[in-house]
């Protein structure tokens, strides 16, 4: 799908709206969905009485002040604390899919960040398939979503479900393992190849051990010296009697310019656009990676001046990701205002994971790979179906949210053109291209309702077809190329 063939030359200066660049609705919507999940029509009449400048303060504020999701009961048990560990374990670990469905769907930029960081600081749950480690590992990166990152960093290598998916809990003076140490610096913090060598990873490896203890199973794992590597180990030149702590402050304090670049582009990737053209990579991305270095690798400091800058709301910003299939199906959900309970949370994460992305499984270490590569011609019909699925259970067991999208985007209109206008542009990921185009969706919308009523004023939004007359739009929409942008 070829989303844009222009370059973004807009700078990192902040935006600040004007006559012929002002901040309105198609500005708030991109920001909704780069920034969160998309967002009611409430949230966005909300955002556009405040400044672009002030908007961002806000989300990012909260994402900062915002507290992890409540540790469940079941949270820190060890092994010994299960009744009926299968049962139970299997229905934590559903409960807490859910659980997160819901954090998506609710916590705006924080758990954006945190779906951001799930698939940079990769594990996959059925490698170690533990409901606690699963929470743990959940609530480190809500922690650390939009905080620091060397401690970020820091915390995640010793979660249970980090130790035990890179084989860290494996790795001892008597037989390192690598594959932690290597992962740390390709995929976590450098980048692969860049500025580091095997021999540095071995020495780290050798560092990294003593994390191979716990008091019962399943419970925290923590150091002890007897099976740490007492040896010196060089590190970037470094050399002494490293652990696992020292090992992180060497990165830090010997590759803040490849971290900061490394972690500054994906975030780029993420929030503006898969590609980086050389202007982006010296003109975007190289300011913001100073401002991490300056800030000691603070995250709130680099999202505010990327989000707040011209950049990232340049008209060529818009509509050019490609939606994952949880932003396929949660923003659908956000933007349309549907009712969801735990059932439809379930069903969000299920068809998510049919389309290719389950929750807590990404395909591999390096993650789910986004943009053009969510699309193929198997996965383009399986998200029209999906929504098709979607919108009948919608109109079977919601009808009238149905209605009040349409009442609500189109201020009680009785125009079957506008209602479909104004729908489509709210929902689709860029304008259609041709009128020819809005006369087709008019046309679905319309339905089977005779002509004759629609041009004597009689039809309305309070008909009883009203609803599965959206229902059908939705549906039609969904299939529309716009629809698969953000």
């Amino acid at each position: 799908m070829e989303a844009t063939t222009l370059c973004n030359t807009s700078p990192i200066t902040p935006y600040v709206p004007t006559g012929d660049n002002p901040w309105d609705l198609n500005k708030a919507i991109h920001v909704s969905r780069r920034l969160a999940f998309g967002a009611s029509q409430a949230e966005l009449d909300n955002a556009l009485t405040m400044s672009p400048d002030a908007y961002i303060d806000l989300l990012v504020d909260e994402a900062v002040a915002m507290a992890p999701t409540p540790t469940p009961p079941w949270g820190y048990w060890n092994l010994t604390n299960f009744t009926d560990y299968d049962t139970e374990n299997n229905e934590y670990i559903d409960s807490w899919r859910r659980q997160t469905g819901y954090d998506l769907l609710q916590n705006r930029l924080r758990d954006r960040l945190t779906f951001f960081w799930m698939n940079h600081f990769v594990t996959e749950l059925e490698t170690y398939f533990y409901s606690p480690y699963m929470f743990q590992y959940y609530n480190i990166n809500q922690t650390h979503a939009i905080g620091n990152f060397k401690d970020f960093v820091s915390d995640i290598g010793k979660s249970g479900a980090m130790l035990f998916y890179l084989n860290g809990f494996q790795n001892t003076r008597f037989e390192p393992n690598e594959n932690y140490a290597r992962e740390l610096f390709e995929l976590f913090t450098l980048g692969l190849d860049n500025n580091y060598t095997e021999v540095d990873i071995q020495f780290t490896a050798k560092a990294l051990t003593g994390w191979n203890h716990w008091d019962e199973v399943g419970g925290e794992i923590y150091f002890e010296d007897s099976t740490w590597d007492p040896s010196v180990k060089n590190i970037f030149g470094q050399a002494g009697l490293w652990k696992y702590e020292d090992v992180i402050n060497i990165l830090f304090e010997q590759r803040p310019t490849e971290i900061a670049t490394f972690i500054c582009t994906k975030l780029y990737k993420f929030f503006v656009s898969h590609e980086v053209s050389e202007f982006a990579q010296a003109e975007i991305i190289a300011p913001l990676a100073n401002t991490f270095i300056t800030s000691g690798f603070e995250l709130a400091p680099v999202l505010r001046q990327l989000f707040k800058s011209e950049h990232f709301f340049d008209t060529l910003a818009q509509g050019v990701v490609v939606k994952s299939p949880f932003d396929f199906l949660f923003n659908f959900t956000t933007e349309a205002e549907l009712t969801y309970n735990d059932a439809v949370v379930n069903g969000l994460n299920y068809y998510a994971a049919v389309l290719g992305q389950e929750m807590y499984e990404p395909v591999d270490v390096a993650g789910w790979q986004r943009d053009h590569d969510w699309i193929s011609s198997s996965t383009l019909t399986g998200r029209w179906q999906v929504i098709e699925l979607y919108a009948f259970y919608i109109l079977s067991n919601f009808p009238e949210d149905l209605r009040n999208l349409a009442l609500n985007l189109s201020g009680d209109s009785n125009d079957p053109e506008f209602i479909t206008t104004v729908i489509a542009d709210r929902l689709l990921g860029k304008p259609f291209h041709t009128l020819s185009d809005y006369e087709v969706a008019i046309d679905v919308f319309k339905g089977d309702v005779p002509q004759g009523y629609y041009d004597d004023g009689t039809w309305n939004l309070y008909w009883d077809t009203a609803p599965a007359q959206v229902a059908g739009l939705l549906i039609h929409l969904a299939k529309a190329p716009e629809f698969q942008l953000k």
